[in-house]
C-alpha cells in the first residue's frame, strides 16, 4: 500500500507542477473532465489536491504509526477528502465567482456618451466609439432624429434597437417635455 501512496503523492506534485508551466494549456484540456451534476464538485483541482494529500498522509501514517494498513489507509482518505472539500469550498468555487468578464448587454449602452467616428446620414448609419467599462467599442449607429451626424460629434445613445444605435448629438439633449436645459452637459458628466 506505501506503493500506493507514494504514487499518489508524486502524480499530484508531477501534476502541479505541469499546471504552473501548462496552466492555461490543461484548464482548457480538464474543463472537459467535468461530469454532469458532479462537475461543479469533482473539479480537477480540487481532486487531484485531495489524492495528493491522501498519499502524504498515507506514508506518515504507515511510516510513523503502529496502525494497520486498513485503518491507516481509511484516515488517509478522510484526510485526503476532507482537504478536497476545504479546498473546493475555500478556495476553487470563489475563485470561479469572482472571474472577470468583459462582456456587457446591448442594453447598457442606453445613456451611454460616444464619439462618431463614422458619419451618421440622415436615413443610414454611421459608427460611433463608445467606452464600455474599461474599453472602446466601436458600434453601428443611426441618427435617432433624422438626421445627419458630422464625423466627431459628441453624441448619446438613446435608443438600442436590433443590435443598433441610435444616437442624437449630445449638445441637443432636452427633456421630455420640450424645454432647452442649458446645464444638461454639467449634470450627464457627473453622472
Amino acid at each position: 500500500m506505501t506503493d500506493v501512496y507514494w504514487i499518489c503523492l508524486f502524480g499530484g506534485l508531477v501534476f502541479t507542477v505541469l499546471t504552473l508551466l501548462f496552466g492555461d494549456l490543461l484548464d482548457g484540456v480538464l474543463d472537459g473532465l467535468e461530469l454532469d451534476g458532479l462537475g461543479e464538485f469533482l473539479d480537477p483541482l480540487s481532486f487531484v489536491g485531495g489524492l495528493t494529500v491522501f498519499g502524504g498522509a498515507g506514508v506518515l501514517l504507515e511510516e510513523m504509526t503502529a496502525l494497520g494498513t486498513g485503518t491507516a489507509a481509511a484516515i488517509a482518505g478522510l484526510i485526503g477528502l476532507g482537504l478536497a472539500v476545504a479546498m473546493h469550498f475555500v478556495y476553487v468555487k470563489p475563485m470561479k465567482r469572482s472571474e472577470n468578464s468583459t462582456g456587457f448587454s446591448m442594453r447598457e449602452y442606453h445613456g451611454k456618451l460616444g464619439e462618431v467616428i463614422t458619419a451618421i446620414p440622415a436615413k443610414g448609419f454611421g459608427e460611433v466609439l463608445v467606452k464600455m467599462g474599461a474599453s472602446n467599442t466601436f458600434q453601428t449607429a443611426g441618427s435617432f432624429g433624422g438626421t445627419e451626424i458630422a464625423r466627431g460629434t459628441r453624441v448619446v445613445v438613446v435608443e438600442v434597437r436590433d443590435g443598433d444605435l441610435f444616437v442624437t448629438p449630445f449638445d441637443e439633449l432636452t427633456p421630455v417635455d420640450g424645454t432647452p436645459v442649458p446645464d444638461t452637459p454639467t449634470r450627464l458628466r457627473s453622472a
